[in-house]
């Protein structure tokens, strides 16, 4: 039969080349290995895993008969409490009338990408949807230069060899997509960097989507700080209730536009294509959101606690690899570690092991230890980095997760980490064993080919 009368077939420009997510791919391959009996240490899904607070539940149980279609921006009196949250806990300026609700802040940023024109900057390393988000809507990703050496840190250096470089090669860099707490490395940036590149960004005309969905997860070190502070007129502040709230299965994100004249027309354009997509956010969520935003003092004493939670564990893993040797930048929020192998490149060649999908791939079949390349966050992939979350261990289950909350209110942070948590620790022993084979230059001989 010819191809021509085929009755599907594929659009040239958009899935080829693509994959599925590797977050959500990881996450599925490690739950079909715990139904197969096999044990697995999972770090390699960023979940927040705690459980809904009680108020928040209740407010979606007492709303669960709202059947009618919202506003595709969104419920106004969950805009006008969005808009009073992000003044009051993030300092910028955020109008009810330039604020859009949306089925996760992952639809909003894709909608953004749609809308927006110019080539994308992206910082390396990277979320892992960013540069497939813009090969689906067409547009050119022009990567930012980092290295393991510093860290992953951004510089504003690097940023304006990079935009130079695509005005060189006839390119059109018009976006920048910054993300603090950052997803892969925890970092965050500094009052003095947002300072700057602020400056900059506003002398070349570049539009900044600021994904800051990890903003109320610190870890003490630095205070998060908005691009939007620095830069209000030409920044998209985006952000949602995933990760401080432990809600990302209920899918509400938020994207807050300039207070001008910009932002209106940058906001209606994604109003159109919510409106042509998703129409509206699901209506009884968007209900018990308005106690998640309404700064309910026993609300905000959850986050907090939860915040608490996150930092504590994702200190103590970065603490313990760190003592093994392994370079990891220090978070300063999320729960993210990235931590990278260049130390033991000959041992692990000796293995076999020359990328770092071969050596996720060695590390879940002969450790049990669930991660993520780092290639799949634009990291080089001879880099032989990791990304770890240290969300889900000991979280399996919602009984687990009850079970650390209320410890965690009754025993000091040593305590909680040593007896509360034996998922932890064995993936941290799992780590040394395969740090101490490294070390003789004697590792278990792979029993597969890591292709």
């Amino acid at each position: 039969m010819s191809r021509r009368y085929l009755p599907f077939r594929f659009s040239p420009a958009g899935l080829r080349g693509l994959e599925p997510s590797a977050t959500l791919v990881i996450n599925e391959r490690v739950n079909e290995m715990w139904r197969e009996g096999k044990w697995v240490y999972h770090l390699g899904f960023g979940e927040s895993r705690f459980p809904v607070h009680p108020k928040i539940a209740e407010a979606l149980r007492k709303n669960a008969y709202q059947h009618q279609y919202l506003p595709s921006l969104g419920a106004r009196e969950l805009r006008e409490k969005i808009a009073s949250f992000y003044e009051e806990r993030f300092n910028i300026p955020a109008m009810p009338d330039h604020i859009i609700v949306g089925p996760g802040s992952k639809a909003l940023i894709y909608a953004l990408l749609l809308a927006l024109d110019g080539e994308l900057m992206l910082p390396t390393p990277s979320w892992v949807s960013y540069q497939p988000q813009a090969h689906l809507v067409g547009k050119r990703v022009n990567w930012i230069p980092a290295s393991a050496e510093d860290g992953w840190e951004l510089k504003l250096s690097a940023i304006m060899e990079a935009v130079d470089e695509a005005r060189e090669a006839w390119g059109n860099p018009g976006l920048v997509l910054l993300n603090s707490p950052n997803n892969p490395t925890g970092r965050m940036f500094s009052m003095g960097f947002l300072e700057e590149f602020a400056q900059y960004a506003r002398e070349q005309g570049l539009a900044v989507l600021s994904d800051e969905i990890y903003g109320l997860v610190e870890h003490g070190r630095v205070k998060h700080r908005s691009i939007a502070r620095y830069y209000p007129e030409g920044s998209v502040v985006l952000g949602g209730l995933s990760k401080h709230l432990s809600l990302g299965g209920w899918r509400l994100g938020v994207a807050i536009f300039p207070p001008n004249r910009a932002g209106a027309e940058v906001l209606r354009a994604v109003r159109t294509i919510a409106s042509e997509t998703w129409s509206a956010t699901t209506a009884p969520v968007q209900y018990a959101a308005l106690i998640a935003y309404g700064m309910d003092e026993d609300v905000w004493e959850y986050i907090q606690l939860c915040t608490y939670l996150h930092a504590l564990r994702t200190q103590y893993l970065w603490r313990a690899l760190t003592a093994m040797g392994i370079r990891v930048p220090q978070p300063d929020g999320a729960f993210y570690l990235f931590p990278d192998f260049q130390r033991w490149r000959e041992p692990l060649a000796r293995q076999g092991i020359h990328t770092d999908t071969q050596l996720a791939m060695y590390l879940l079949d002969e450790f049990k230890l669930a991660t993520l390349p780092g290639s799949v966050f634009g990291a080089p992939p001879e880099a032989l980095t990791l990304r770890l979350s240290s969300s889900y261990l000991d979280m399996e289950t919602a009984k687990q997760s009850r079970t650390i909350v209320a410890a965690a209110q009754e025993v000091d942070g040593e305590t909680l980490m040593s007896e509360f948590h034996p998922h932890m620790n064995a993936a941290i022993e799992q780590f040394q064993r395969f740090v101490d084979s490294l070390e003789r230059d004697k590792a278990p001989q792979p029993q597969a080919v890591y292709a």
